[in-house]
């Protein structure tokens, strides 16, 4: 009997524990806008009036004009637990960052915060600019929460991270915005906050800042601070967080871990609002005819296997032959292969530059049908779509003889490459 009674209160013990590590609880919260002003206008003084009056009740329908930023969203953030939200423009993500900082607030649902939340959507964005930028840091870490006292003996430090120097007392009108960007963060996390909230600022300022606001960043992850990260680089989701949400037209499609969430968003990039792809993706691109031919004509790429089997997709640390198949309408020396590779999924990042020109390579063409293959042993290219882009030239003088703008292609991989950049071909080995 003493056995159970013990048993139950440890119990109870760790149910109150799971309960306090839960620094935020989003449950069922609902936004919505109009879409026309007069009629926003008018629909707000309508709440407004309603809401004195005691008459306004939860409405789940949307009157004219009107759209769900947000719609039943539901999820929790435990202590030192980093979570990611993923969605396209549009998909509810910054109005949820603003709900949970209590500058907007939801329809229906609620918002349940157990700490203090440190909003970093727009750095500076708060700040009055006709005041210094001492000033307003005390009125910033004011309104986060802390006191005249606790903000003197944290300004010295404030000082030192945003590295502004002389400047503190000049009017934040007369900054640069990547002055007011280093004075916005450093005033946000110097407030020590159990959640902070980032919605792509991390890409401001020079290279060095935002190394500086990486490595803080762990620091207050180490300490039990909270993450909700909001980033179109789905490598900086990956990395970062261990749980993602994924939004799309203020529905919540998916949660779960980073990785898998991020699969399926990527995925869903290329697919339009009924189901189909918008960008279709052919195993081997064929071009049209041109109306009157001279020099060269690029008629199709395709990526080939060592058989010379067509890929339908490349594979993360397999080879592939890019084969680059054209006609000639006279003798062409000297011509050199291009391709330039972007991420589609990152943002359009370029990631790969292949010139034959580089590794001293160059073809002569005859007239006639042509094939220039670039062998690679190795895909390095992780998982995602791809566009290349791929000309052939004439050296010295690099005058484009033909070009294909955009040839998108699909990598996949049959091992974890969720934190890579690219592959790396490795071996392993026990030597005594």
């Amino acid at each position: 009997m003493i056995m159970t009674i013990i048993n139950e209160q440890e119990n109870a013990a760790k149910v109150q524990d799971s309960k306090s590590d839960i620094v935020l609880s989003v449950k069922g919260v609902s936004k919505k806008f109009c879409r026309d002003l007069k009629r926003s206008l008018m629909y707000g003084v309508q709440d407004i009036t309603s809401e004195l009056l005691g008459l306004r009740g939860k409405s789940e329908q949307l009157r004219e004009k009107e759209f769900w930023a947000l719609n039943n969203v539901s999820f929790e953030l435990r202590r030192g637990e980093a979570l990611g939200l993923v969605g396209k423009n549009g998909s509810g993500k910054s109005t949820l960052l603003r709900i949970i900082a209590g500058l907007i607030k939801p329809d229906s649902g609620c918002v349940e915060i157990n700490g203090r939340v440190a909003p970093l959507i727009a750095l500076g964005a708060g700040f009055n600019p006709i005041l210094t930028g001492r000033e307003n840091i005390y009125a910033n870490m004011a309104i986060l929460g802390l006191s005249k006292k606790e903000i003197d003996e944290k300004f010295d430090e404030v000082i030192e991270f945003a590295e502004i120097g002389d400047a503190i007392d000049a009017p934040v009108q007369t900054y640069s915005s990547g002055m007011a960007a280093r004075l916005g963060f450093a005033s946000a996390i110097h407030t020590k906050p159990d959640i902070l909230l980032i919605d792509e600022v991390l890409s401001v300022g020079d290279a060095k800042f935002r190394a500086k606001c990486h490595r803080r960043l762990a620091q207050l992850r180490d300490r039990g601070t909270s993450f909700i990260l909001v980033s179109h680089n789905s490598l900086s989701i990956i990395a970062v967080c261990e749980m993602a949400v994924y939004l799309s037209k203020g529905q919540m499609l998916l949660s779960g871990q980073s990785s898998f969430v991020i699969d399926k968003y990527e995925e869903d990039l290329f697919i339009d609002d009924k189901g189909n792809k918008k960008d279709k993706i052919s195993a081997e691109f064929v071009l049209p005819d041109r109306a009157e031919p001279t020099g060269l004509q690029i008629k199709s790429l395709s990526f080939r296997d060592n058989d010379g089997n067509i890929l339908e997709h490349l594979v993360s640390g397999k080879p592939a032959c890019l084969n680059v198949h054209g006609y000639t309408f006279e003798n062409l020396y000297d011509v050199n292969l291009s391709v330039i590779v972007n991420h589609l999924s990152e943002s359009n990042e370029e990631v790969l530059v292949l010139k034959s020109s580089y590794d001293g390579q160059s073809f002569n063409l005859y007239p006639g049908k042509f094939t220039i293959q670039l062998y690679i042993p190795y895909c390095g290219l992780k998982a995602g779509v791809y566009s290349a882009k791929v000309n052939l030239s004439n050296s010295p003088y690099f005058n484009v003889l033909d070009f294909v703008e955009s040839y998108k292609f699909v990598v996949k991989t049959v091992q974890n490459m969720n934190k890579c950049l690219y592959y790396q071909p490795r071996d392993w080995k026990l030597i005594n």
